[in-house]
């Protein structure tokens, strides 16, 4: 400021200790800081809702920096404007005089602009005899200049903000449209699965988006459809893996069928024997070289007949999702408890805790053995975890886990559901994670 002393204002406006802290600050501006005032505008703007003003009060501002001589601001020019109520009313766009004082108030009280009141509170300067402005009467943005690097770091943020806030509504927007079309696929292929359950979760999400909806809470939504679009694919992709492969063994019935037909058995190996040798006959009739067992064929049973049987062909087990630690602790906190040092910080902590609550819960090995092998090893740790937290709402945990390995092994079981719901239950967790 070009004052070195505390300006009150002029009247019955009353001092206040925010309008002392503006002048303050007003003087720590560093010597030779210059800023383009209407740079420094548009980040004031970008800046707007931090700042805590107005639209109104912005054009106020506009209008007071067209009085500025200058294209920058800086202290060896001065930063004292004093037009008249008229001619800055005029350039507020017509605005009346009461409106105009209200803005005003609204800018000095967010300690972008300062008043330098004269003794009868008029607006003025006084010059020289060589036209220089000695001291003037009026608005003084000094804090603008001051709280420069301030302005240009919250605008910073302002667009980063505003930014991340498009993207992210755009994928949450994408991550809809593919839940819906996934489920409405499921649902018209008759997919093994709880689609039911899943439509209701999804409604439930889009039900809590708001036209006003902040970063963090957009953010937490999309987090929680991407895991239930993770869950659709899951299943989908396990029966389209299950019809290739029943559709191979439908190949390899039909090649067996056709590529022998003189044989008595759809899978019985052919052997040949050895010239000059007798060839020994079975109770079937059958050929058998001699020193030699031949393999039994397998009978089909009832109704499977021409069928290979589900047993003959051992099938790798379904590849469940595996979820992110952090989400299956956030959920199961309860876990922790039996960690190695009461915590939990990587999936090897998490399975050796699953073995201790294995135990606990009564579930026997050969149950824990089966999900391991069915679901894998952090799934299965992950589903007694879950059981853990259900606590007394499950009577048998291992008849519970039995289920839900079978349930995997025929693609009707998926975890993200189950981990989704005790979230919600559960509410944020405060405890740490090791």
């Amino acid at each position: 400021m070009e004052s070195g002393y505390v300006t009150t204002p002029f009247g019955r406006r009353p001092m206040s200790l925010g309008m002392l802290a503006s002048q303050q600050l007003a003087e720590t501006i560093e010597p030779g800081m210059k800023r383009s005032k209407w740079k420094l505008f548009r980040a004031i703007c970008e800046a707007r809702p931090a700042l805590g003003v107005t639209d109104r009060a912005l054009t106020v501002l506009d209008a007071l920096l067209t009085f500025y001589p200058d294209d920058e601001i800086s202290e060896e020019k001065g930063l004292i404007v004093f037009p008249s109520n008229a001619q800055l009313s005029l350039r507020a766009r017509g605005m009346t005089p009461a409106t105009l004082r209200r803005h005003l108030a609204v800018l000095v009280e967010a300690g972008l602009i300062l008043r330098k009141d004269s003794p009868n509170g008029k607006r003025y300067a006084r010059r020289d005899r060589a036209g220089a402005i000695g001291e003037a009467f009026g608005f003084s943005i000094a804090p603008l200049l001051a709280r420069a690097v301030e302005i240009e770091s919250l605008a910073a943020q302002a667009v980063a903000d505003r930014d991340l806030l498009r993207a992210i509504r755009e994928r949450l927007t994408i991550c809809r449209r593919d839940i819906s079309k996934l489920i409405s696929t499921a649902i018209d292929e008759a997919v093994p699965g709880d689609w039911e359950q899943m439509t209701m979760m999804f409604r439930a999400l889009v039900a809590r988006i708001s036209r006003v909806a902040t970063t963090e809470n957009l953010a937490s939504l999309l987090d929680e459809m991407g895991l239930l679009r993770d869950e659709a694919v899951n299943l989908l992709e396990r029966h389209v893996k299950r019809q290739k492969i029943d559709a191979n063994e439908s190949q390899i019935e039909r090649h067996k069928q056709n590529s022998n037909t003189d044989s008595n058995y759809e899978l019985e190996p052919s052997f040949e024997t050895k010239q000059g040798e007798k060839a020994a006959t079975n109770n079937e009739g059958t050929a058998e070289p001699p020193g030699e067992q031949r393999p039994r064929p397998l009978k089909p049973s009832a109704g499977m007949v021409g069928k290979v049987s589900d047993a003959a062909i051992p099938l790798s087990g379904p590849s469940l999702k595996s979820f992110p630690l952090a989400l299956v602790l956030q959920a199961c906190p309860q876990i922790l408890d039996y960690g190695p040092g009461g915590t939990i910080g990587n999936w090897r902590d998490l399975m050796s805790a699953a073995v201790i609550v294995r135990s606990m819960l009564g579930v026997s090995p050969s149950a824990y053995e089966e999900a391991c092998l069915g679901m894998g090893p952090e799934n299965a740790a992950t589903v007694i975890a879950c059981i853990l937290e259900k606590g007394g709402h499950i009577n048998s945990p291992g008849g519970y886990l039995r289920d839900l390995t079978r349930r995997t092994e025929r693609g009707e079981f998926a975890i993200g559901p189950m981990l989704m719901a005790l979230v919600r239950a559960g509410g944020p967790i405060a405890r740490h994670v090791g």
